[in-house]
């Protein structure tokens, strides 16, 4: 019988460690972003930092038992567990709760379940179990096709449920499709896909037709005018302007209104300091006035007069920020980038291509979440209400991001296990 003590004799204690880091950090920053003296206890239960205690504990005892489990029970129910979340994303259209805007949440008296938090764990062990059962290549359509098909069915769920922001998520899983041999061409022009987007929306379709046909034509004064070449540009062009149209028409007609001013008010082309733009501007101003070394503990008076919405949640870099300072911003981005760079070379370690590709998904899915929720506090990014992992207030955030990570931190002790 398989002794589970070594298992934990071999556990990558440094990953573990800084995952304490950020959680402890978590509490912390939701107590200071709750904080009033009548609640002055950071061990009641009443108070958003006294339930982040509970989800904390009941993570830890969630962790634990993922890593009492048989390391090939993840990569053998790796569909069963996909299946169950696809149920429940299909479920929560039907029997779900509105909050916020987004029908997304199972509401069970006072705890709310967000099945699309652990869609993304699904997502990866899927993806995985896929990837890893195959000889992955590019030449392949079928290869290309269904991994695809894996993270894009969960996408069009949760756009179902009006959560656009937690399904731009799982565009994260490109990175794993790179690392396993995505085209580095094809990768490039989702890059010039972004930038035409970016543009579109901030020029406006008119000009950049202008733009594109100028561009165009001066192409064929540098280029051998021959039939294929001619094609080539005046096909491009014509791919192009559909693009753009089609740009055009889905932010005026899919988007919601909110969500093209905060687009709008992101580029600049509209100023609203009293509506979409209220929160990040205060926002701004809260992580500003920390200076250096941040006004201190409960000292925040952006955070103890909550100028800023969603402050324990989608906001707590700001919290961060204006009671730490930059020091403490600093803190909290170098120990993420030690995070990601750990979970990265953990997962080239890997001897199953299972595992591998699972670490990949992982940090990924991080990486968005810490790229976009930062970026969007210090109006770098549009704000779409995602959290900051393992810091943000909220269980079903806090559990998912524990069971994920420690999915592989269990896959990597066994790794160790058989050499």
């Amino acid at each position: 019988m398989r002794d589970e003590r070594k298992i934990f004799a071999h556990v990558d204690w440094p990953i573990v460690l800084i995952y304490l880091a950020l959680v402890i950090i978590g509490w912390i920053n939701i107590y200071a972003a709750v904080y009033n003296e009548d609640h002055s206890s950071i061990f009641d239960l009443t108070q958003n930092y006294g339930k982040q205690l509970i989800w904390i504990i009941s993570a830890l005892v969630l962790a634990g038992v993922v890593m009492l489990l048989d390391p090939k029970f993840f990569p053998a129910f790796s569909y069963v567990i996909y299946a169950l979340v696809m149920f429940l994303l299909l479920a929560v259209l039907f029997k779900g709760a509105v909050v916020s805007g987004s029908k997304s949440w199972f509401q069970i008296g006072s705890f709310g379940l967000q099945p699309s938090e652990f869609a993304k764990f699904a997502t990866a062990l899927a993806l995985a179990k896929y990837m890893s059962s195959i000889k992955y290549t590019q030449k392949l359509l079928k290869n290309s096709i269904i991994p695809i098909l894996i993270f894009g069915a969960p996408v069009f769920l949760i756009l179902m449920q009006n959560d656009t922001g937690s399904a731009l998520v799982f565009g994260a899983f490109v990175i794993v499709l790179y690392r396993e041999g995505l085209s580095t061409k094809l990768l490039i022009a989702g890059a010039l896909l972004v930038i035409l987007i970016v543009f579109t929306l901030f020029l406006g379709e008119l000009a950049m037709i202008i733009i594109c046909v100028v561009l165009a034509a001066i192409s064929l004064l540098f280029v051998k005018r021959n039939k294929q070449n001619i094609f080539r540009i005046v096909g491009l062009l014509i791919l192009t302007l559909v693009i753009m149209h089609a740009i055009d028409v889905g932010f005026a007609k899919v988007l919601q209104p909110h969500q093209q001013a905060r687009i709008n008010v992101l580029l600049g082309k509209e100023i609203d300091l009293k509506g979409v733009g209220y929160n990040v501007h205060q926002s701004k101003i809260a992580i500003g006035s920390g200076g250096f070394w941040g006004k201190g503990f409960l000292q925040g008076t952006q955070t103890k007069y909550s100028f800023v919405p969603e402050q324990s949640t989608d906001f707590i870099f700001c919290t961060v920020g204006e009671e730490w300072g930059f020091v403490g911003s600093l803190v909290v981005i170098v120990l993420y980038v030690l995070f990601l760079i750990r979970i990265v070379d953990m997962a080239e370690r890997q001897r199953s291509h299972f595992s591998r590709i699972y670490g990949y998904g992982l940090a990924s899915i991080i990486f968005f979440h810490f790229l976009v929720n930062i970026g969007m506090t210090i109006g770098l990014l549009p704000v779409i209400g995602i959290p900051l992992p393992f810091i943000s207030y909220g269980g079903s955030s806090l559990w998912a991001f524990t069971i994920m990570l420690f999915v592989f931190v269990k896959q990597d002790a066994n790794r160790l296990m058989l050499l």
